[in-house]
């Protein structure tokens, strides 16, 4: 019998890693049938829609309790249409909050269940483990340290490497610089405050402070600033016409080629300080939550580091800061301390080279071979 694969991803992100899946598991299984809660690039890929991924790209805390109501009777229908025809397995991809519960109802009901992209269970909230013990029959990791979690949690887990590093590379600074119009020659920055209108509002003014120390020191200093979308853009713009000129170049949707151009990187923490990493770029990290965000999730932290680079090395190898502590008078010399060079930043370079090595291993055919063996089904 043809297998039956049902797949929901809740984002973007989601959206991308689904549709690589599945042509993964398209290459082993041929007339496998995907539905579910698809994006375009899971469409493409041929996956059949039961309802679309903007049902559930829902971001912040009030817009969740606004569709909460309508959320769950998703996770009712959903639940219901599965149960009554069961597929051979069921894969979550990422969005946690919907997933898991899914997961954990047809688990309840014998089908098998897939959760690709563990929720950051091992730094903070660690009562979650409880839940997905009891949601997923098989977790598919990113980085090699949440495999070695799961396992001590008695929960069985692969890790498949990140997609991320199947792509990305270093190239030389001059490259990419040529490609935005920059001028090829003299030290470069990268600024990126985040994605969100609100982190952007924290972090953009103290890197745009940071940016006016460093150039007292090194004048020819010029700067890239990559913006997500309109919103930050607009944000952006209107920052810096409101200060003195800065050498600062703004790059729409352009985060990527900012980091490749740049000699160093300041920047906020988040999937980003991981691209950095990949394209072999030194880098600060810093981060400002609200202060009783901040008091909340200090406590619940049970990790020493918060930036994924240092994560994945086991080590403090990049400078990380937050709250009172994001200055120009702090960060400008961490920054001047990659900007000079010599066997720091070649050793953190040769670090960085290493672990996007231990991170590419073609995620996508991992986990479709991880998924075969879970189903009993190799390649």
């Amino acid at each position: 019998m043809p297998l039956r694969i049902a797949l929901v991803a809740g984002e973007v992100s989601g959206d991308l890693l689904g549709a690589a899946l599945i042509a993964a598991l398209r290459e082993r299984f041929p007339d496998a049938t995907f539905f579910g809660i698809a994006g375009p690039k899971m469409r493409e890929a041929g996956c059949e829609p039961w309802y679309s991924i903007d049902a559930l790209s829902v971001m912040g805390l009030a817009e969740v309790l606004k569709h909460l109501p309508r959320l769950l009777r998703l996770r009712a229908e959903i639940v219901s249409r599965l149960v009554s025809d069961p597929p051979d397995v069921f894969i979550g991809i990422d969005a946690p909050d919907f997933n898991l519960g899914v997961e954990t109802q047809l688990r309840k009901r014998g089908i098998r269940t897939v959760h690709y992209v563990s929720p950051s269970v091992w730094a903070w909230r660690r009562y979650r483990i409880h839940k997905i013990r009891r949601a997923v029959d098989l977790m598919l990791t990113l980085f090699p340290f949440e495999e070695a979690f799961y396992a001590s949690s008695r929960i069985p887990a692969r890790f498949i490497g990140h997609p991320l590093a199947d792509v990305l590379q270093s190239e030389p600074p001059e490259l990419a610089r040529r490609r935005i119009g920059l001028d090829p020659g003299g030290p470069v920055v990268a600024l990126l405050p985040g994605s969100r209108r609100s982190e952007v509002n924290r972090l953009l003014p103290p890197f745009l402070a940071t940016a006016r120390w460093l150039l007292q020191r090194r004048p020819e200093l010029r700067f890239v600033l990559p913006t997500a979308g309109s919103a930050t853009e607009a944000l952006v713009r209107e920052t810096l016409a409101a200060e003195d000129p800065l050498p600062v170049t703004v790059l729409p949707q352009g985060a990527r080629d900012a980091m490749s151009a740049a000699d160093v990187v300041l920047l906020a923490s988040g999937t980003a300080a991981l691209e950095a990493m990949l394209l072999e770029r030194p880098m600060v990290v810093a981060y400002r939550l609200h202060p009783l965000s901040y008091a909340i999730a200090s406590r619940l932290l049970r990790v020493e580091s918060f930036s994924l680079p240092n994560l994945l090395l086991n080590e403090r190898a990049i400078p990380e800061f937050t709250q009172q502590d994001v200055t120009p008078e702090i960060l400008g010399p961490a920054l001047i301390r990659w900007l000079d060079g010599g066997p720091s930043r070649d050793a953190l370079v040769a670090k960085f080279g290493k672990a996007r090595m231990r991170l590419a291993l073609g995620a996508a055919n991992q986990g479709a071979d991880a998924i075969a063996a879970l189903l009993g089904r190799p390649r």
